[in-house]
């Protein structure tokens, strides 16, 4: 019988296939073509563009399940990775995400969906029943404060559902995403996935994760002041003497913006699912839950009785649910950035850098729906969230062998670590060695 001779290639030829058109990666030391395949990619090609070029086996198993491994030999080059060493953080991150397997907590969801979305439907009644049969400004004004509570635990099964099957077929996982996501909150599923895949796997880059791409409004870092260039959104991000005006006081109007925005979320959503550039999967589907939305939610509101109140109606509802939009920028921004496009090679590195755990009780889990846990989320994107706080004291042990941060601060903390973030970068943006492009900047300043 003869003997097949492998072959190989070095990391730094891997390299050379990263570019649209060419992408290559490697999982334990086999390497794949999955330039095809990229479009295809459940996740988006986002992640593939973005890690192509180099080992992925972390990020691989990070998101993938077990019958993922089956798909990849298709893609086989015949190629084998020479030379690569794999870190003694990776190897123990392995082992750990082994362990889980073998105790089968990827299985063990207990039920939290279900409980969730009975909660949904319970508040759903009360906000219809407080409209439509109560008269008092304060029982409508308690009706939009629980639609915001609704909209937060919805946008949690759609999370969920994105990372993992909440469901019993795949189907209806699909079907889950929709309900909850684009009929109840408005948001479409396909613009979460798009750009909430590309957060995980570049993790608080500045310039390939967008979660962090807020200019005009915010900036947690002084490098955005150079116009640095967004590769999620293909285009620069201007600094211009507005972004600079808004900047300099946005740890004044952090919490505000917050309360409008999902505005923006609407908007970013139209933007995606009437692209004409990016293929949308599921677009019709993701276009009707969108309508089913914006359906309902118009007709409650004009069942009020006059103008004030419906204004009040949906400011209070989206403030309601700004305390989700806090808890998302709580968990990253006051973390350390980089710039550059993430490696596959430090992948725990990256996630223990780039995160901030929330500390809070047990039977808070519930309203922060299990992403205070933001660091195991991340390392384990496809654990239910039942697990989370169980597997927290291995992660901890992980960090404490390796000397990596482990950072779990009370809400409090928290809020206080992201406006003294904000604070810095403001006061940076005030400085004046950092010439304005127009005279607008100056005169707001000057009289500010």
């Amino acid at each position: 019988m003869q003997v097949v001779e492998k072959k190989y290639m070095t990391p730094e030829e891997l390299k050379e296939h990263n570019k649209p058109g060419d992408l290559w990666i490697s999982i334990q030391g086999k390497v794949y073509n999955v330039t095809d395949w990229a479009k295809d990619h459940p996740g988006g090609d986002v992640p593939i563009t973005n890690l192509a070029g180099q080992d992925v086996t972390d990020a691989f198993i990070a998101y993938h399940p077990g019958t993922a491994w089956q798909y990849l030999d298709k893609f086989f080059t015949g190629y084998h990775l020479k030379d690569f060493n794999v870190s003694e953080v990776s190897k123990d991150y392995r082992k750990l995400w082994v362990e889980f397997v073998k105790m089968g907590l990827f299985e063990k969801k207990e039920h939290v969906t279900l409980y969730t979305l009975s909660s949904v439907v319970v508040m759903f009644a009360i906000v219809i029943y407080g409209v439509l049969s109560c008269t008092s400004v304060w029982a409508h004004l308690g009706s939009a404060l629980l639609l915001g509570l609704l909209w937060m635990q919805s946008t949690y099964v759609g999370h969920d559902s994105g990372h993992y099957e909440v469901m019993s077929s795949r189907q209806y996982n699909k079907f889950a995403q929709i309900l909850c996501g684009n009929c109840l909150t408005g948001i479409s599923i396909a613009w979460w996935k798009w750009t909430h895949n590309a957060h995980h796997i570049a993790c608080n880059s500045l310039d390939y994760d967008p979660d962090l791409q807020h200019i005009p409004v915010f900036a947690v870092s002084s490098r955005f002041f150079s116009s640095m260039k967004s590769y999620f959104y293909g285009r620069y991000l201007k600094f211009d003497a507005l972004s600079r005006f808004l900047v300099s006081y946005q740890h004044w109007t952090f919490y505000p913006v917050l309360c409008f925005a999902r505005v923006n979320l609407y908007l970013q959503t139209f933007l995606l699912l009437f692209s004409r550039q990016r293929n949308v999967p599921d677009r019709a589907y993701n276009i009707t839950g969108i309508l089913v939305f914006w359906t309902w939610f118009p007709l409650l509101v004009s069942c009020l009785p006059n103008w004030p109140e419906r204004v009040m109606f949906v400011v209070a509802s989206m403030a309601a649910c700004s305390i989700q939009h806090l808890q998302f920028c709580l968990n990253h921004f006051a973390a350390n950035v980089y710039v550059g496009p993430p490696s596959g090679n430090d992948w725990f590195e990256k996630q223990t850098s780039g995160t901030l755990d929330i500390s809070c009780s047990s039977w808070m889990d519930w309203f922060f729906g299990g992403l205070q846990f933001q660091l195991e989320h991340h390392l384990f994107p496809r654990l239910p969230r039942a697990q989370l706080r169980k597997v927290s004291p291995l992660v901890i042990d992980l960090c404490k062998k390796h000397n990596l941060p482990y950072r779990s601060l009370s809400f409090f903390e928290a809020n206080l670590w992201t406006l003294k973030t904000l604070r810095t970068a403001a006061l940076q943006a005030r400085d004046h060695t950092i010439p304005p492009q127009n005279l607008l900047w100056e005169a707001f300043h000057t009289h500010g």
